[in-house]
This record gives structure tokens, C-alpha cells and sequence, in this order.
């Protein structure tokens, strides 16, 4: 049965508590090791810069890893999360290392909890799989950031939603499985399987939407990264061989811009200078 149009909320709210009820593997919270570079480990890309002082957005990132991360390198930490059990973990872990963090219960979709422009960079990690319209969170986002501010965000790759899970016959290969355009939820995953996420309600969005969408929403992109999980010697049907062939991840850093952007009618390339 396909989600209404808030199932999904209260669907991918129960996943992620079950999960940290479980410890599963999936929950990533920081280690003591990884305070020892907080900033490197939160943003190894360095898309957010210096952060000391700065008011960072943690945006559906609970877990214990971004927003203590972020908090011990000197930022002014807000963490949105849908799941209160993984909002514990940070509220667990803050308190461990006399950290302070703003925790907020709440749907990426709608931040109406925030304050327009109220904030200098937001940090998303892999989410608007989640989500039926990463427009609606680009707009949010494009809200709550401030004129100039750094959106460094994480999504899964539309192919790797499409392909199979696991290689198919004697060639070991992966086979185009789901159509592109859908505004259906995926089929359910399976447990275990490593770039999706069992009993969550996840949507494929069009590279159209993940990248033009924040271009009119009031985004210029400034970067796009494919995050290397593959490995040439990994074992037929581990994640890292999968990602040999199939790429899981896209990196965008924008920068919100004075206004939104608008696009061609009928769609095409912007281009701006």
C-alpha cells in the first residue's frame, strides 16, 4: 500500500527509532576517535570552511555524529531530525562531552520551527530519499539559510535506486530494474541490503530535481562530488563491488543566492555568470 501524504513521515519516524532500539549498523554515531579532527570528519570534503562561531544547521542528521562533530569545532549546532530516538543519541553524547546543541524534532520538509535566514551554513547527510518532494526541502532550506550561506548536502544517486540490488547471472551484472520517472514510493528493501534502507518509505527523484530544483529554489552550485565507495578487489556482491558499477552517492555544495532563480519556462539550462 503506497504511504498517504503523511505516512511516510510517521513510517520513516518508526524505521529510524527501531533502528536505534536495535543498534543496527545503519545508526553512525561519532567515536572518540573522530573528535580528535571534528571538523575533517564532519565535512571531509571542507565545503563549510571555518566554522567557529558559525550557526550550522544539522539538517535531518541525528544520530550523534554531525551536530556534536560540528559543535566541537566551534559552531552554534541545530540538529532537525524526524526521529526522537535518534535526536538522543545527540542529546546523549552533547552531554557526555559538555557540548551544547538545539535538537528539533521535525519533518526536513517543514521548518517552520526555524527563523527565516537564520543560519550561515546547513550540512545534510544522505535523507531526501525519504522525502516524496526534495523541492518542498530545498525551499525550506533556501529559507532558513542566510543570503550567501553553504548548503553541503548528500543524496542517493538516481541509478543506484533504479539497479538491482545484487549482481544477476553468469556476468555478475546489475540490471536497470525500476522506471525513472515515478511518483511512487521504491519497492521495500530487504534487510541488509547496503544503499537502501529495509521497512523505509524511499522515493527516486530525477538528477532534474536533485540539481535543478536547488538551482530555482535559490541555489548556485558550486561543486558536485561522486563519493568513491568502490573498490577493485572487492568480493562479487559487497557493497564496494557494487559501486564499481553503479555510483551511490552525489555531493552538492551550493551557495544560497539573494533571491530564487527561475528557470526557462518549460524547463532547460540556466546558465549564470
Amino acid at each position: 500500500m503506497t504511504p498517504g501524504a503523511t505516512g511516510w513521515r510517521a513510517r520513516n519516524r518508526a524505521v529510524w527509532d527501531e533502528r536505534v532500539r536495535r543498534k543496527d549498523w545503519y545508526i553512525d554515531t561519532a567515536t572518540p576517535e573522530d573528535f580528535r579532527q571534528p571538523l575533517k570528519v564532519a565535512d571531509p570534503l571542507g565545503w563549510l570552511g571555518d566554522v567557529t562561531g558559525k550557526r550550522v544547521l544539522c539538517l535531518a542528521a541525528g544520530g550523534g555524529r554531525h551536530g556534536p562533530l560540528l559543535a566541537s569545532a566551534g559552531a552554534i549546532v541545530t540538529v532537525v531530525d524526524l526521529s526522537p530516538a535518534m535526536l538522543a543519541l545527540d542529546r546523549k553524547l552533547a552531554a557526555e562531552r559538555g557540548l551544547t546543541l538545539a535538537l528539533v524534532e521535525a519533518s526536513m520538509t517543514d521548518l517552520s520551527a526555524l527563523a527565516d535566514a537564520s543560519f550561515d551554513a546547513v550540512i545534510q547527510p544522505v535523507s531526501t530519499c525519504y522525502v516524496p518532494d526534495v523541492v518542498a526541502v530545498y525551499r525550506e532550506v533556501a529559507r532558513v539559510l542566510r543570503p550567501g550561506g553553504v548548503y553541503a548536502s548528500q543524496h542517493k544517486q538516481p541509478i543506484s535506486l533504479q539497479a538491482t540490488a545484487g549482481p544477476v547471472g553468469p556476468r555478475n551484472q546489475f540490471v536497470i530494474a525500476e522506471p525513472y520517472d515515478r511518483a511512487e514510493p521504491l519497492p521495500p528493501a530487504g534487510e541488509g541490503c547496503w544503499h537502501r534502507e529495509a521497512g523505509a518509505v524511499e522515493y527516486l527523484h530525477r538528477l532534474e530535481d536533485l540539481l535543478g530544483g536547488m538551482c530555482r529554489t535559490g541555489f548556485i552550485i558550486e561543486d558536485v562530488i561522486e563519493p568513491r565507495q568502490d573498490r577493485p578487489e572487492a568480493a562479487v556482491g559487497t557493497f564496494a563491488y557494487r559501486c564499481r558499477f553503479v555510483p551511490p552517492y552525489l555531493a552538492i555544495k551550493a551557495r544560497r543566492t539573494d533571491g530564487p532563480l527561475q528557470s526557462p519556462v518549460g524547463g532547460g539550462l540556466l546558465v549564470t555568470h
